[in-house]
């Protein structure tokens, strides 16, 4: 199973923030899942199964 088991979870939760209106979280989780892949890559020199296939862009970050 390794460590992409995360990538998964922030994913869910970052579902759930998009269906709830939620920009701001959902862009910090945009921002934990590429933290989270780096990790996991680095760890096991690969993501062993975990890709996004819900990935859309979201809205800018507030700073932007």
């Amino acid at each position: 199973m390794g460590h992409d088991w995360i990538i998964d979870v922030l994913a869910d939760v970052r579902s759930f923030a998009r269906q709830n209106d939620m920009p701001l979280l959902s862009a910090q989780l945009d921002d934990a899942i590429l933290a989270a892949s780096v990790e996991v890559v680095k760890k096991n020199g690969s993501l062993t199964h975990w890709h996004d296939p819900a990935a859309t862009p979201t809205e800018p970050h507030p700073a932007d």
